[in-house]
């Protein structure tokens, strides 16, 4: 693919989402963590396209907040005039630019670069056609706009539903609007397209009937439905999110991790995992996790911006917030919190437990209950727990503190104070027992509920 000429992008997103029901704009609405629009900027970016021009509209303000860490051009199509009025409004940002335009839309964020390529190369085939369109066969063709194809793979005609007779309904290939063009023709064929149909709109498939009226034809490009498939509604969206879970669960499978029910594992965009990775059912990964080899992670676990490391061991119903850090062999249990913390290798934390800004030494023990208590109201301190150390059950650390390599923490203690490597550090008031408190205690309350 190295020969084909430059390309640059035009993705429309100044569609008003009015189904979404929503603040939010639409292609910011998230699939597997990440806003859909940035799931197509990276596949473009993989690419190297040489221009990313995105169209905002109506809730422009967002898209643009949203693209602040991307390399892309803005261009505003300030009336809501058909898709061929929306990808005009990018004529300016792309001035200058001699080669091939790829037209995506925001809300459909899965196309695949494979795909892209594939489009790219057909167009500059030896038969030179003046576009190619993206086009699929979805289980419902619903109210998708029809492909008619005449000899092999070129196009006769593209027809909107709600303009197509009975006949052009039961075609099932669908155009996708994703569609590459050579700059120069591009924006000739839209100046020529009119808006005479039930809309009162000017559509981007024209260019294809004003492509053939100078003699240049059209050719289509089939791909997987799930490539083309859009996001206009709330059940669309989750339909999309089930579709893309349920290709990273079978990914996870071929490539050596054990799901013990897939169904019930979710992945985020960019979660990575080893071989021989056991996740059991009902874990949740967010966005930035990596899992080593042969780690287990246990039910009910929500993971999020951690590290585990290999043989590692987390869960049941643990929760990993960003910063968390499980060296090779470190385990955290039922009911423990991680967050900006470090378990060093085989370090242990295996029961209701909180450890934030910490970092806990190699071969640590954290006991049940233990906390550290980072935050005063205003700014949060570190604990260092040294290699080998033992903190007793419902221990509590008061940061900024430090217990050294070797020490023991009694049960119960509030730490307030480093303990030094070795010591044994222990923060608890006398036990005393006076006689027959209780049954004095039990007589005189009863007496009361008495009366």
């Amino acid at each position: 693919m190295s020969s084909l000429s430059p390309f640059s992008v035009v993705i429309l997103a100044a569609g008003q989402g009015t189904r979404m029901r929503s603040d939010t704009h639409k292609v910011l609405h998230p699939i597997a963590g990440r806003p859909m629009l940035e799931h197509l900027l990276d596949t473009v970016d993989r690419l190297g396209a040489e221009r990313r021009v995105v169209v905002v509209g109506k809730g422009r303000e967002q898209v643009e907040k949203a693209l602040k860490h991307h390399d892309a051009l803005i261009a505003v199509q300030e009336d809501q005039m058909g898709t061929g009025h929306a990808v005009q409004q990018a004529e300016g940002a792309l001035a200058g630019f001699d080669g091939t335009v790829i037209v995506l839309y925001g809300d459909t964020p899965f196309v695949a670069p494979e795909t892209l390529d594939a489009m790219r190369d057909r167009l500059e085939a030896e038969d030179r056609p003046g576009i190619v369109v993206l086009a699929s066969c979805p289980p419902d063709p619903g109210a998708y706009g029809r492909v008619i194809l005449g000899d092999k793979d070129r196009i006769a005609r593209m027809v909107e539903f709600r303009d197509a007779n009975p006949a052009e309904r039961a075609v099932r290939l669908c155009n996708s609007g994703m569609m590459a063009v050579r700059s120069a023709d591009l924006f000739r064929w839209l100046g020529k397209v009119g808006n005479a149909n039930a809309a009162g709109e000017y559509y981007l498939p024209d260019i294809v009937m004003v492509a053939a009226e100078e003699g240049r034809f059209a050719v289509a490009v089939e791909t997987d439905a799930w490539q083309t498939a859009g996001v206009n509604s709330r059940r669309e969206l989750a339909a999309l999110e089930h579709e893309w879970q349920q290709r990273r669960r079978a990914q996870a499978l071929d490539e050596g991790a054990t799901l013990i029910d897939p169904e019930s594992v979710w992945f985020s965009f960019d979660t990575r995992l080893g071989r021989d990775v056991t996740i059991e059912p009902h874990v949740v990964f967010g966005p930035g996790v990596m899992v080593a080899d042969r780690a287990m992670i246990h039910a009910f676990s929500h993971i999020e911006g951690a590290i585990i490391g290999e043989d590692a061991e987390v869960g049941p119903f643990a929760r990993l917030r960003p910063g968390a850090v499980l060296e090779g062999k470190a385990k955290v249990g039922n009911f423990v919190e991680l967050k900006k913390a470090r378990l060093g290798v085989g370090a242990k934390a295996n029961h209701l437990t909180y450890l934030g800004d910490a970092d806990v030494g190699a071969g640590a023990n954290i006991g049940a209950g233990t906390i550290t208590c980072n935050y005063d109201g205003f700014f949060k301190y570190r604990t260092q727990i040294g290699d080998g150390a033992f903190v007793g059950s419902n221990s509590s650390l008061v940061a900024p503190v430090s217990v050294g390599a070797g020490a023991i923490v009694g049960a119960g203690s509030v730490v307030t104070r480093d303990v030094e490597a070795d010591a044994l550090g222990v923060t608890r008031a006398d036990q005393k027992s006076l006689g027959g408190w209780a049954a004095r205690f039990r007589e005189r309350q009863q007496a009361k509920k008495a009366k």
